[in-house]
């Protein structure tokens, strides 16, 4: 039987810099340490929380007031709905008001209803439900976001 599971945290150094393949991108991008958070996080989503990869998108475009951001990555449904914005952040930085501000002003843009804050060290979800987030005790597997999505 063929091993369907991706090639995860590859890495190789090109012009003395790290760099890290992405396996949902399909290409070595820069290991900064905030792309080493997302690409732990991108491993969870994908291999634990079975997320389809085809589903994720990294470095996804999001106008937010006219200005295109980036959010770190938005999980899908299988029709195309946004189910989860995740904002990576290196480890040296706090999960603060301001990164879920951040992550806030994805999600007036993409309307999900799951937030992913993380650092590495710590790690946060959150449900939003109309106008009020609610910190989550758990990581939602693929099957809970979409069934939250269908409701």
């Amino acid at each position: 039987m063929a091993d369907n599971r991706l090639q995860w945290f590859k890495t190789e150094t090109k012009e003395g810099k790290p760099q890290v393949f992405d396996p949902l991108r399909r290409r070595f991008v820069a290991l900064t340490p905030e792309e080493e958070v997302r690409q732990k996080v991108l491993y969870l989503l994908v291999e634990q929380l079975h997320v389809p990869a085809g589903l994720v998108a990294v470095e996804y475009t999001v106008k937010v007031n006219g200005l295109d951001k980036r959010a770190d990555a938005v999980v899908f449904g299988t029709e195309g709905r946004p189910l989860m914005i995740v904002e990576c952040k290196a480890p040296s930085v706090a999960l603060t008001q301001a990164v879920l501000e951040q992550a806030l002003r994805y999600h007036s843009a993409l309307q999900p209803q799951f937030l992913l804050l993380s650092n590495g060290a710590t790690t946060y979800c959150l449900k939003v439900e109309g106008r009020t987030v609610h910190p989550m005790d758990h990581l939602p597997e693929f099957s809970e976001m979409t069934a939250a999505a269908s409701q």
